[in-house]
């Protein structure tokens, strides 16, 4: 008999063992601010991201991928929920003072959770900007651990942290010291299943300081911008701008290439699924403007106050805003080297990392995201293309923007200020440098109607309240 008990002890080891082993781990990289193209893998020579680069060699790059959101709080929001923040009441940064009760309802299903349910170790390292009180924090959302910034911005170097519950006063880089605890949690780790969200703050501004090493690079290089020649462009800013944002790049791509070397230390890479993504883009002097959505001009002289846009705002839903810079490595399961110029939005990641772990959801969660595996492995020209993304920005200006593309054509209409259209054809103006909201051609007119009638469609699907 205590054979018998002791084998079936013995047996349930070795079956938790196997299902355990079956169990990929998950490191998901969440940059912020960083801008599509600001890595290697999109063919700018100014991005020197050796380590992103070989996650695009060793895995899938997807150039197409997108935020529905162009800003921090309700883009995070979206990656949890898989819904949009028209729909959870967060359509803008969350502003501590404020709105210091705003944040993620914890009732809402999200797939930390799920996973945290299913048998993973899960983690949180760095930003989560989705509410400060105890009720919103973290580890309420299914993070075993957190350590971080539960608000937006913080120190680049020297910063105060939240760690094991109370917020501390770190010595060093703060890229650095991000790292360092991502290191520790892996180590911590090795012998179990993990979820490990990776949220840096870089390159997010302030960009310096940064090692010297992340800097060297652009010291004396002479800076290239896109369009040099936009009228009253601050061309001296921009380039100062530029090489410190590359430099905070850098800082992120040094601490990734760590990360990946701690993970082939510890034997663990061939289980483990890597996802390098963005919060969001960003503009550099593109169309006249540096920020995200919440964009500014960077002009001599920049045109005047609006009713509802201060003077110096430029909100927008410019794809250097939306589109970010992703990647997925997944050894013996997606095609190393490859591309998929699919388009796929953040709300997709809760379905694909459930599928990615093998974790089955409740079909009564609504989701609006899709599971992207499929895509990556087979693709299929069925696989609709159409992007839509959203932004009500409150606090520099007040819009109530809503942006639809095909990736041919792509419109934007202001809701609340007349006169802030624009429509643009990617085909011959990737860089949607002349709005063509008002050009009287067939072929814009029809791409306007075509465009107008299927954003109001899917604004009326998810109940948005603005929708006219």
């Amino acid at each position: 008999m205590r054979f018998f008990q002791f084998s079936v002890i013995i047996l349930a080891f070795w079956l938790n063992g196997l299902a355990n082993a079956a169990q990929p781990n998950i490191l998901f990289v969440l940059t912020d601010d960083q801008a599509p193209w600001a890595i290697g893998a999109s063919g700018n020579p100014l991005a020197k991201t050796p380590h992103m680069d070989r996650l695009a060699r060793e895995g899938v790059y997807l150039p197409n991928a997108y935020t529905v959101t162009p800003v921090c709080s309700p883009s995070r929001a979206a990656l949890m929920t898989s819904r949009y923040g028209s729909e959870l009441g967060i359509t803008d940064w969350i502003h501590p003072r404020n709105e210091p009760r705003l944040g993620l309802d914890p009732a809402l299903p999200v797939w930390p959770r799920l996973l945290q349910q299913a048998g993973y170790k899960t983690g949180l390292i760095g930003k989560w900007h989705l509410g400060l009180l105890d009720s919103q924090h973290p580890t309420r959302f299914g993070f075993d651990y957190f350590m971080g910034h539960r608000a937006g911005g913080w120190q680049t170097a020297n910063p105060v942290l939240e760690k094991d519950g109370e917020n501390r006063k770190f010595e060093g880089l703060n890229a650095d010291i991000l790292a360092e605890e991502v290191i520790e949690f892996l180590q911590r780790n090795k012998d179990e299943p993990f979820l490990l969200c990776w949220h840096t703050r870089a390159p997010h501004t302030r960009w310096l300081p940064v090692a010297d090493e992340d800097i060297a690079p652009y010291e004396n290089l002479e800076i290239e911008i896109p369009n040099p020649d936009y009228p009253a462009l601050d061309v001296e800013r921009v380039k100062r701008m530029t090489k410190e944002y590359f430099a905070s790049v850098r800082s992120v791509d040094r601490n990734l290439g760590r990360v990946l070397k701690t993970l082939d230390e510890l034997k663990l890479s061939d289980n483990t699924i890597v996802i390098f993504s963005s919060d969001h883009g960003y503009n550099m002097g593109h169309n006249g403007i540096w920020h995200k959505g919440n964009g500014h001009w960077v002009l001599t002289s920049p045109p005047p106050a609006t009713e509802n846009i201060p003077r110096g705002q430029r909100p927008n839903m410019y794809d250097n805003s939306i589109k970010v810079p992703t990647i997925i490595r997944w050894p013996g399961v997606l095609q190393a080297g490859t591309i998929s110029e699919s388009t796929y939005s953040n709300l997709d990641w809760f379905p694909t990392i459930l599928a990615m772990a093998g974790v089955e959801m409740d079909k009564e969660t609504l989701i609006r995201g899709r599971n992207i595996l499929p895509q990556l492995k087979n693709g299929s020209s069925k696989w609709d293309n159409t992007y839509y993304a959203e932004y009500s920005t409150k606090h520099q200006s007040q819009t109530h923007m809503r942006m639809i593309s095909d990736g041919k054509w792509k419109l934007i209409r202001d809701f609340n200020n007349q006169g802030r259209d624009e429509l643009y054809d990617l085909v011959n103006d990737p860089a949607e440098s002349n709005n063509l909201i008002d050009l009287e051609s067939k072929l814009a007119a029809a791409a306007r109607t075509r465009l107008e009638r299927r954003l109001l469609a899917r604004m009326k699907a998810i109940g948005d309240a603005v929708h006219p």
